[in-house]
């Protein structure tokens, strides 16, 4: 039931109430930008604001609400959205993308924490108002907790579960002070939770899927809806925190409208025509060959090119343990050694990919030529005799075949491995001691992901695996994903500088059965608990980088997936009206903070 916690005015004794009040917060080490900034470094301060855009996505939508699990896959793009911005509900902190994870003030103006992050209090802006002009209070921020965690969806309504204690504090404060549950990225994550006003919210029907138009903080509101296929922002002039250095240069259209496609085709030809003004390219052979259309020729349209300074991230066939084929990981690492990266990237791909060999490649946190130190190993401890050495010496690759499709020596080696698991081939076939057949399903939910399917499917056959690919709409794909109703599923796990929190909805055994978490390989295995746990209470830099090689290692060595590849630049293309920054930050290019040109 809400009001769990106590609302308690009162000043907390202890030392923990001596601590001094601070404008921004790192995860590591101390924020880039002093207490006196004046703006991002990513962001033109002077831009003028007005114009409009429009994005397009494929998908749709049945809910205005992100925060509950039935419409979790289904919002409303740009009520909640990493891409687009947070139109709607403004958080207690804002993120720099310039700094790997630093917080710097909006609801609140100032934090107060100690050495030992057993506590955080946000010492809210007395200018941060609601969009019907109420003021936001501490009682608002009281409230969106306690409802999150009554009826809204993960990771939202665990936050509570490593509070010990939350109170009012003074007039405009709200202090948290965490039990032994809690780590170290703990504070930030409850600094970037959106808060949600308590007197225009209906707590009965919260849990419900709505469009009804919400109240937020944010710098827009929504103005139009049709279900499934369009929403509309409009930008309220009279948005509290226009001129907060953490906003200056940020929101800068007065319209925004999201249009929903059925096919990334059609989205396409939208873009070529005008009616979108934003196009993200993943496919680099459309990129080189794509682009010749005649908005392109005459400069209408503009191709560009970021290289963002973060690590690679892991896109690939997840096996889902939950099955009990996929149990055994000598099996799972045979399967991944029939896919011949070599073949695809010459012939699907122009070879314009790079192998992914580490969930954390292209930065120092992956253990990518780096042997295990004595840090590294004092954290993985026995778990060391589960990782393969070559690995745990950073000399480990995924095999280079000949590029044919069918190599011989690859092959060998992948038919030695699924025989340690207790398979053989019979009569063709690849079976199991019973007899039983290999044979499983991959879903897919767009063509791109069923080309590689198809490809995998046909390796997979010269070993007597029987494989089917299956497209699904995306309404059923985003279902089963999230009921894990799958065999093997195409998925990426985007990786930053300041890994924590994901990893454990990613991969421990607490989100293993947890519908709607992103433990998509259905992993439980306490050593990767373990290993986890280190990141989130590591102190130091070292500490932390040692950490994430080592759970790096892990996940290697245990084949949940299948890697495939990646490529270190991120390609957009824009009409020409649309206007960005020079300056790309340390996360690439950040469309909240571009704007129309056209503008007078």
């Amino acid at each position: 039931m809400l009001g769990l916690f106590t609302l308690a005015a009162s000043i907390v004794a202890g030392p923990a109430a001596f601590a001094e009040p601070v404008h921004a917060i790192a995860m590591h080490g101390q924020p880039a930008l002093p207490a006196d900034f004046k703006n991002f470094p990513y962001v033109n301060p002077n831009v003028k604001k007005g114009g409009k855009i429009s994005y397009g996505v494929v998908g749709t939508f049945d809910s205005l609400n992100p925060f509950i699990l039935k419409s979790m896959r289904t919002t409303a793009r740009g009520m909640l959205d990493p891409e687009y911005g947070n139109l709607i509900y403004d958080s207690l902190m804002q993120r720099s993308r310039d700094e790997p994870f630093s917080l710097y003030g909006l609801i609140a103006e100032s934090v107060e924490w100690d050495d030992d992050r057993s506590f955080i209090q946000f010492n809210l802006n007395p200018k941060a108002k609601w969009a019907d002009g109420q003021p936001i209070t501490p009682e608002d921020v009281i409230f969106t907790f306690e409802l999150f965690r009554d009826k809204g969806r993960v990771p939202f309504s665990t936050r509570l579960d490593k509070v010990a204690k939350m109170e009012k504090v003074g007039d405009r404060s709200v202090r948290f002070t965490f039990n032994d549950q809690a780590d170290r990225e703990f504070p930030l994550l409850i600094a970037m939770t959106p808060i949600l006003p308590k007197h225009a919210t209906d707590v009965a029907t919260f849990d419900q899927t709505s469009l009804k138009f919400p109240l937020g903080s944010g710098p827009y509101q929504v103005a139009e809806v049709k279900a499934g296929e369009r929403i509309v922002y409009k930008r309220n002039p009279d948005y509290w925190a226009k001129d907060l250095p953490s906003k200056v240069g940020f929101d800068n259209y007065d319209e925004i409208s999201v249009e929903y496609f059925l096919q990334d085709n059609s989205l396409f030809e939208a873009f070529k025509k005008g009616e979108i003004d934003i196009y993200s390219e993943g496919s680099p052979t459309k990129w080189a060959r794509g682009y010749n259309f005649p908005a392109v020729q005459s400069g209408i349209v503009i191709k560009d090119q970021f290289t963002p300074k973060t690590p690679s991230g892991m896109l690939g066939f997840v096996f889902n343990t939950r099955r009990p084929m996929f149990a055994d990981a000598k099996l799972r690492q045979g399967l991944a050694m029939v896919f011949d990266f070599e073949w695809v990237n010459k012939n699907l791909f122009d070879n314009a990919y790079t192998r992914t060999q580490s969930f954390w490649q292209n930065s120092s946190l992956s253990y990518l030529d780096t042997p295990a130190d004595d840090r590294e190993l004092g954290l993985l401890g026995d778990i060391r005799n589960r990782i393969n050495p070559a690995v745990l010496d950073g000399t480990y690759r995924l095999p280079v075949t000949d590029g044919t499709g069918r190599d011989r020596n690859v092959l060998r080696e992948a038919v030695t491995l699924l025989r340690e698991a207790g398979y053989s081939i019979k009569d063709g076939k690849m079976v199991d001691a019973k007899g039983t057949a290999l044979a499983f399903e991959i879903m897919t939910q767009n063509e791109g992901q069923e080309k590689l399917a198809l490809a995998y499917q046909r390796f997979l056959a010269a070993l007597g695996i029987a494989v089917s690919v299956r497209t699904v709409d995306d309404s059923q794909y985003q279902q089963r994903s999230q009921s894990f109703d799958y065999d093997v599923i195409v998925k990426s796990f985007t990786s930053s500088l300041s890994p924590g929190i994901e990893q454990v909805g990613r991969w421990t055994s607490a989100a293993r059965e947890r519908q709607g978490s992103d433990n998509f390989a259905g992993v439980a295995d306490k050593d990767v608990d373990t290993l986890v746990n280190n990141i989130l209470q590591a102190r130091t830099v070292e500490d932390f980088t040692a950490a994430v090689r080592a759970h790096d290692r892990m996940l290697v060595s245990n084949f949940y997936l299948v890697p495939l590849y990646h490529i270190s630049a991120q390609w957009l293309a824009r009409h020409k009206h649309i206007g960005r920054p020079e300056t790309v930050p340390l996360y690439g290019y950040q469309l909240p903070v571009w704007w129309d040109e056209s503008v007078q």
